[in-house]
């Protein structure tokens, strides 16, 4: 059991393009939250930096990582890896850092199947529409058509993993959708009883989304 001075685990999820990296980036601004920044193989976008935004490393060196068990979790997704070193998350955490992770599903599935003694908050972010998912994909890699269709043929089987997640919010207002995430993490620091939500909502936006 996580002692009151240990920070929390807070993993957030999402379909590719529901907005979960600008969620993570705004709550790393609160006190005590600090982002795990992945290593990963993937070539950097534009805006991305070294060091900032990833680690980017080639799969030679990715893969020996792997072989050294260096990594809390590792993935690969879209055919590039991606991993949060151990060291670096847990050492953090012994500082009171509540360390958020922009993960997908596997790497949740594994930090969970860790049993950490840390308490982790986990948390699944939904589009608001499968038009608007698109358009952000388009805009987010440079309108190129082929990756952002790759990204939707797999979204119908990423999206069915929200169930395994503590909560589960619908990102079309950042601000709000943002506000509803630290309230649910606060309610879950103090151990409150009132941690439900109305899951019906959610089942019929996934509907909407997947049909």
């Amino acid at each position: 059991m996580a002692e009151n001075k240990d920070g929390l685990i807070v993993i957030l999820s999402s379909p590719s393009g529901a907005g979960k990296t600008t969620l993570v980036k705004k709550i790393s601004l609160r006190k005590n939250f600090k982002i795990s920044i992945s290593h990963t193989t993937r070539k950097p976008r534009l805006n991305e930096k070294d060091g900032r935004d990833y680690f980017f490393i080639d799969n030679k060196e990715f893969k020996f990582l792997i072989k050294k068990r260096k990594f809390l979790e590792h993935a690969k997704v879209f055919n590039n890896y991606y991993g949060s070193l151990k060291k670096t998350v847990i050492e953090n955490l012994k500082k009171g850092e509540n360390v958020i992770f922009d993960i997908d599903w596997q790497g949740t599935r594994q930090i969970i199947n860790k049993k950490l003694r840390y308490k982790i908050i986990t948390i699944f972010i939904l589009p608001p529409s499968k038009k608007e998912l698109f358009n952000r994909l388009l805009k987010r890699d440079q309108k190129d058509k082929k990756i952002a269709s790759e990204r939707m043929k797999q979204f119908k089987a990423d999206v069915m993993h929200w169930k395994d997640y503590d909560f589960t919010v619908i990102n079309d207002k950042v601000e709000f959708c943002y506000k509803e995430i630290i309230n649910f993490i606060e309610k879950r620091k103090k151990n409150s009883v009132n941690l439900g939500y109305d899951k019906k909502i959610i089942i019929n936006h996934i509907k909407s989304l997947i049909n």
